[in-house]
């Protein structure tokens, strides 16, 4: 099942997307209307989560009602939308909290040698490194050595959660920024309460899967982590954090690591990976989170930039940023699309 939070005539609504019909249905209206009373687990994505499975069972019950009294009157036009007249926010627009973690191995070993090899022979070393990666291992290259913390424990940043936008929302470019960027990431939300979650249970903890653009403001992030304390400004912007287009349940993923994804700015290809070459698995971080502090539903994990052996997640690692007028698509298999316009 597909969720989502959209607006129509100045108004929020949680609705569920059939995205082969183009359409979505107003949960919380739909209930009103079959049952007579307030729905409590459709107020919100909140309260959704919240609801668990029984807030799915009573959504997949709404949605067969509205399509059996489709079928009988020939329409549901009071309940249900086109997709492309209304506005996508962000599957929960305002998330109990944000943790971004850096699962890539890729990601971390090249934007090591990018960022921290800026001295006289750091891109041959860069290049070498790469190539000790490959026969060695990246544990056993420089750029790993150099990040022995991160093969200890997963590592992770806590975001701004009042920055974030959705679907076909516009990013703004920080003041002062003229390096800004994209990051190929995916990302789940908390489904239930928990502490002390083993590693073979955390997977009953996640709610949703959705996909993440965390947009960095690298000429701003980098200076700022020589503190040891970041990156702050250079992540937590307004709008910095684009999350959508919408939830979809575990039920629908068949194999949450095996899904193709892609970043595309302008129609042209920039980033292409998969969900396979995590090193830290949501399942992992969960337990691992969990260990110290106790985790609630609707909470968002980040899966950090999609780097492997099929490209470089992030503008970073490449050498090129974006600029006002972009349009920034990421594309997760199963998940959708997630695009955003650079101003």
């Amino acid at each position: 099942m597909k969720l989502a939070t959209f607006q129509k005539n100045g108004q929020s609504h949680l609705g569920v997307v059939l995205e082969q019909r183009g359409v979505i249905i107003a949960l919380e209206v739909t209930c009103l209307g079959r049952l007579g009373q307030d729905c409590a687990h459709f107020r919100d994505m909140l309260s959704f989560l919240r609801g668990g499975s029984e807030a799915i069972r009573q959504a997949q019950e709404t949605v067969d009602y509205v399509e059996g009294y489709g079928k009988t009157t020939g329409g549901f036009e009071d309940v249900s939308f086109p997709l492309n007249e209304v506005t996508l926010l962000s599957p929960l627009p305002v998330p109990e909290s944000i943790r971004d973690f850096m699962g890539f191995e890729a990601h971390i070993l090249n934007v090591t040698r990018k960022a921290g090899f800026r001295f006289p022979g750091g891109n041959a070393l860069a290049k070498m490194d790469e190539r000790v990666s490959g026969l060695a291992g990246g544990q056993n290259s420089l750029a790993g050595r150099l990040n022995k913390s991160w093969y200890q424990q997963p590592l992770h940043y806590k975001g701004n959660r009042f920055s974030v936008i959705g679907h076909d929302a516009d990013t703004v470019i920080p003041q002062g920024c003229h390096k800004f960027d994209y990051e190929l990431e995916w990302g789940v939300y908390i489904g239930k309460q928990g502490r002390n979650i083993p590693v073979a249970k955390a997977q009953d903890y996640i709610g949703g899967y959705t996909i993440f653009n965390d947009f960095s403001a690298r000429d701003l992030q980098l200076p700022e982590m020589k503190g040891c304390l970041g990156p702050a400004v250079g992540k937590d912007f307004d709008s910095g954090n684009a999350i959508g287009p919408w939830l979809v349940t575990p039920d629908e993923i068949v194999d949450p690591y095996n899904l193709d994804m892609v970043a595309r700015v302008d129609g042209v290809e920039y980033s292409r990976g998969n969900s396979r070459d995590m090193h830290w698995r949501f399942e992992q971080i969960i337990s691992y989170l969990s260990q110290t502090q106790t985790l609630y539903p609707g909470e968002f994990i980040g899966s950090g930039t999609c780097s492997g052996l099929q490209g470089k997640g992030c503008g970073l690692e490449q050498g090129r940023f974006l600029k006002s007028g972009h349009v920034v698509e990421l594309e997760v298999q199963g998940l959708g699309v997630l695009r955003n316009t650079v101003v």
